[in-house]
């Protein structure tokens, strides 16, 4: 080992920097990935009305389909979370993206409602893998300054792919049948992994971590910073040696983090509950109350209309105020225009503003998770955490439309549905409090136990 004269604190050395050319690219990079992992998460939805006469089946039957597919993003992220820390994080980015791409190609050749649920399953495995891996990455690479914004702008890269997939998707399949949809949605991920392969580092705190050799790692500070020179340098973290000796699963579950770890789980797995659950049921909600379908589809947008000035805000919001605080007081606006909306039965245009606001503050607030997660864990649970919340989190989303479909069942009144939504999202916001709690009472214990031992 050569000697070294001097020591750099890599966090730190970002910190100091001017945003670069070099993480515009990893930033694009992170936003196309999030954009086409929810292109081929929403894909299949499209193509539901085609396939339906096209099969002689009904579209009710194709419920099934999307939760296999909602199913296998929740698994993905799962699964991922080990992989992060035995491989690497780039590496597991990287292998999904061609993972979900071929098997979005795979799908092209389904002929039954049984063939297309396997092929989605896969391909939700491939994508829910691959999305915890973006938010590492783009944290490890911003600044502090201004590192919640950028994640949460990489999530808004979510709407785009949503967009794109609903406009390719109607100039497409007129023309050249549903499979176009999803030679795109394939073609596009392998492309683009190839790019992040050659373009994009592996996440900074994690090279040093794991004592990558200091050539690597200077040379992407060269990438930074060209005009420095990092010869004979030691690279280290400003993080406690306590919390770099486990890894993975074992520092999100550990004494410290294990609280704050279920009440991000809770928080989340509420959250994307109401969420989906207005996804699936709110045109139809709306539409009970004498709005045309018409109208409560575009009312339905506001939702996410919402969430993309609720992401960017509440970025700028938790650089500069307490992040739990700031997320918990989303859900709690979230609920509280759940809850409005809920009694505008009789009156559209209030219905619709209420719906724009709940969208700012619960579609925000889960864009704004993941950084919430980064944040939380320390680089050697950064990647396995954002996974695991994001997996847990995802079973959310096969239980609101089924809750959903239940109260309507039941006939559950609108304000009723409404109400209900508005606890569950209460409950997200008193989770984040919770987890604020548990958190200050382990920094605390930590900071005793150092005190003792100096």
């Amino acid at each position: 080992m050569p000697n070294t004269s001097r020591t750099l604190n890599v966090q730190q050395f970002i910190d100091e920097q001017r945003f670069t050319p070099y993480q515009w690219c990893i930033l694009i990079c992170c936003f196309l990935l999030v954009a086409i992992d929810v292109y081929d998460a929403v894909a299949v939805g499209f193509v539901v009305p085609v396939l339906a006469q096209a099969w002689n089946v009904s579209k009710a039957e194709f419920g099934l389909v999307m939760s296999a597919a909602v199913f296998g993003l929740a698994i993905g992220a799962l699964i991922a979370g080990p992989l992060f820390d035995r491989i690497s994080p780039k590496t597991v980015i990287v292998c999904s993206m061609f993972t979900f791409g071929l098997c979005s190609i795979g799908t092209m050749t389904a002929d039954s409602l049984t063939s297309l649920g396997i092929w989605r399953l896969l391909t939700g495995i491939g994508l829910g893998a691959a999305l915890p891996g973006a938010a590492t990455l783009m944290f490890e690479y911003a600044p502090a300054r201004m590192n919640a914004l950028l994640v949460n702008a990489i999530g808004c890269g979510a709407l785009v792919g949503a967009t794109a997939c609903g406009l390719i998707s109607a100039a497409l399949v007129p023309a050249y049948g549903w499979e176009s949809v999803f030679i795109i949605g394939g073609v596009f991920p392998i492309v683009l992994g190839v790019v992040m392969l050659f373009a994009t580092p592996q996440p900074l705190r994690f090279m040093v971590l794991r004592s990558w050799p200091s050539d690597r790692i200077a040379a992407v500070l060269r990438r930074i910073a060209p005009g420095k020179s990092f010869d004979d340098t030691r690279f280290v973290l400003s993080e406690e040696p306590q919390a770099q000796q486990q890894t993975g699963v074992s520092v999100v579950l550990s004494k410290r983090f294990r609280s704050g770890t279920l009440m991000l789980w809770t928080a989340y797995f509420c959250a994307a509950t109401v969420y989906y659950l207005m996804l699936g049921w709110l045109p139809t909600l709306i539409q009970g109350t004498g709005a045309t379908l018409q109208q409560a589809t575009l009312a339905t947008t506001l939702l996410a209309a919402g969430g993309i000035i609720g992401t960017f805000g509440l970025g700028w919001l938790m650089g500069r105020f307490d992040r739990d605080l700031v997320i918990a007081a989303a859900f709690a606006l979230g609920g509280l225009g759940i809850w409005i909306a809920g009694h505008q039965a009789g009156n559209l245009a209030l219905l619709a503003a209420c719906i724009f606001i709940a969208g700012i503050g619960i579609s925000g607030a889960i864009g704004s998770m993941a950084f919430l997660a980064a944040a939380f864990y320390p680089t050697s649970g950064r990647s396995t955490g954002i996974s695991w919340m994001q997996g847990i989190g995802r079973f959310g989303g096969i239980v609101g439309p089924i809750a959903g479909a239940t109260m309507l069942k039941e006939n559950f009144s609108f304000s009723t549905v409404f109400t209900i939504m508005m606890c569950v999202v209460l409950a997200a916001a008193a989770a984040l409090l919770m987890k604020r709690a548990a958190a200050s009472r382990a920094s605390a214990s930590v900071s005793a136990v150092q005190s003792e031992s100096a």
